[in-house]
């Protein structure tokens, strides 16, 4: 048996074995989300082989249960490249929600805007982005599998779906391209100005890998940042960790908003 159907086993023993519709894995300053789900939580230590989330403002735990009538499966934290120098850190839990029978994920996290128009507290729905760490978390797969393309990897459907329960609620949810940086420093503001030389319209240190790791394993992906500062050089702000986690909540309220109003569509269809 593969580790990720024990693991898949294991959660079912407590959790019950109806598939969960969507993951979500939700970034810093938003593990609060985890909290509002009815069902049951189990820490990421309780899950053998389950990587360490190690970054303040995340909640390392797994929620299986149901938030707005949508059975959801929701990981509290992410562990980063940054942390190991591992791109692919995230594929066991990631297997673990495929073995569950989920087949959409929704991915969030903290950025850095490069654009006036998108500003702390504003969200963004990534349309597609760069791998600018320059790695790939399926170096190594020895399977012609690896050759995943990542035309439309982020799911037309799942967006459209994004923008539509924004636009019920009254929020603001402008698309644009995600850079995705190693960290864990910050980007220069040269490193900034060559990201919007490329196209891109935000920077972070997540994401991108479970992007490409999800659709290597067949899974539909959408993603929202929460903008919770300016890219270096764009502003006088000072940016730091502690920055990051104290302007994630404003934003995480928008998104909260419209992650409840796309479930509720969402358990409209089934």
């Amino acid at each position: 048996m593969s580790k990720s159907a024990e693991l898949a086993a294991l959660v079912q023993s407590r959790a019950g074995t109806a598939a969960p519709r969507l993951g979500l894995i939700l970034g810093s300053g938003l593990g609060h989300l985890a909290d509002e789900v009815e069902g049951v939580a189990i820490d990421y230590a309780d899950l053998p082989g389950f990587p360490h989330a190690g970054v303040s403002g995340h909640n390392p735990k797994l929620v299986i249960g149901d938030l707005e009538g949508v059975r959801v499966a929701v990981f509290g934290g992410r562990v980063h490249y940054y942390e190991h120098g591992n791109p692919a850190e995230m594929r066991l839990p990631l297997e673990l929600l495929k073995a569950l029978g989920c087949e959409s994920l929704m991915l969030t996290n903290a950025a850095g805007s490069l654009r006036e128009d998108i500003g702390p507290g504003d969200l963004m729905l990534l349309n597609d982005h760069i791998a600018f760490a320059g790695t790939n978390p399926l170096i190594g797969e020895p399977t012609d599998a690896r050759f995943v393309p990542l035309t439309e990897a982020h799911d037309p459907a799942m967006r459209a779906g994004l923008k539509a329960a924004a636009e019920a609620e009254g929020v603001a949810l402008p698309e644009g391209v995600y850079c995705w940086f190693s960290g864990p420093s910050f980007e220069t503001p040269a490193e900034i100005r060559a990201a919007k030389v490329l196209g891109a319209d935000a920077v972070g240190m997540s994401t991108v890998p479970e992007v490409i790791l999800a659709r290597f394993l067949g899974m539909r992906v959408a993603a929202v940042s929460v903008v919770t500062n300016m890219g270096a050089g764009l502003s006088a702000e000072n940016i730091s960790h502690e920055h990051t986690k104290a302007m994630a909540p404003i934003g995480a309220a928008k998104l909260e908003t419209v992650l409840r109003r796309y479930l509720r569509d969402l358990a409209g269809t089934a």
